[in-house]
């Protein structure tokens, strides 16, 4: 069973379906006992850095998501929920955030440029990833494979190796992690299509 952290923040419902789309049985929920008896924990999101350290901790849930993590069950990031696992977000100035990956969460910086001579902020919409390294996570992913993104902060871990993926928007940015049973992606699965599936459905078959 994988549980869906509930914490008022992101788009529960769809990543639940997603998951119940590739034979997964999900439930959404703060409940500590469920998230104790789960096979698997995501935590999904959307919004501010700040807003959702704080709605995780007026739940209780801190302590919950590091004890799912130290017990080694898979356990997934999804957009927000990637950024939360670093030490610190800048959004509305420095915030704590988990601590489960070194590292921190910065602003797209202002003037980015690709060919026709501007980007905008947020980086929003579908893109490309580059795999740093094999991971059941991306099995059957084609390297150069199609995300869908919404973002205007983006990760950068202390640690190059826990970097799965990259993409360019402007700047190269981490869009993928792995560190142990943790996994976490900057773009939405749900929102993905066929290839956003496949990576749920990978995600389900880890132990």
């Amino acid at each position: 069973m994988i549980a869906i952290i509930d914490y008022d923040m992101g788009n529960l419902r769809s990543v639940a379906k997603a998951f119940e789309k590739v034979g997964a049985a999900a439930v959404v929920t703060r409940e500590r006992s469920v998230l104790g008896k789960a096979s698997h924990v995501v935590l999904p999101g959307v919004g501010a850095f700040r807003e959702c350290m704080r709605n995780l901790e007026s739940y209780g849930l801190v302590d919950e998501i590091i004890k799912a993590i130290n017990s080694g069950k898979p356990f997934l990031g999804i957009c927000l929920g990637l950024q939360l696992l670093f030490d610190e977000g800048e959004e509305d100035g420095p915030a704590k955030g988990l601590g489960v990956i070194k590292g921190k969460v910065l602003r797209f910086p202002a003037g980015l440029l690709d060919a026709s001579g501007g980007l905008k902020i947020p980086h929003m919409g579908w893109n490309g990833i580059k795999k740093k390294k094999d991971s059941p996570f991306l099995k059957d992913v084609p390297d150069g494979s199609f995300f869908y993104f919404v973002h205007s902060y983006h990760a950068v871990p202390d640690d190059p190796s826990v970097i799965l993926a990259s993409t360019d928007y402007g700047v190269e940015f981490t869009s993928a992690v792995e560190k142990n049973n943790v996994l976490a992606c900057q773009f939405h699965p749900e929102k993905s299509q066929h290839l956003g599936l496949k990576i749920l459905k990978n995600f389900k078959e880890m132990k």
